[in-house]
């Protein structure tokens, strides 16, 4: 087995110039700005970019026509809730006062009974 060879300072130099004529190879191998290829790219991705604002757009419309729909429902029902509230709230003051009336007429039926009893051993 070989031994490791440790890379010298001119190796190193030179792999690092050569990494450089490879980086300024694939630049000038680039398309130039006006080469119809990059153009129709660049229209495509413009058309891409453009259809996905406008689907965006219609999302944030429907979210918002939603959140509209939602906030009229959630209003209708609290209105409606409130309504039935109030008319429970009717309905148990009527029952009460009508089992208050029940009572005292109960309760004003046994004084008048005890009443007629002492009267009645009174004679």
């Amino acid at each position: 087995m070989r031994g490791f060879k440790e890379k010298t300072f001119s190796d190193r130099l030179q792999e690092a110039a050569e990494a450089r004529k490879a980086a300024l190879e694939r630049f000038k191998a680039r398309p130039a700005a006006d080469d119809p290829d990059v153009l129709k790219r660049r229209e495509e991705r413009a058309r891409i970019a453009e259809a996905r604002e406008e689907r965006e757009a219609v999302r944030k419309a429907q979210k918002e026509a939603e959140a509209t729909a939602r906030a009229e429902r959630e209003a209708a029902e609290r209105v409606e809730r409130e309504a039935r509230e109030r008319k429970e709230a009717i309905e148990k003051l009527i029952r009460d006062a009508a089992d208050a009336a029940e009572r005292k007429a109960a309760r004003d039926a046994r004084y008048a009974a005890r009443k007629a009893r002492q009267g009645k051993k009174r004679a």
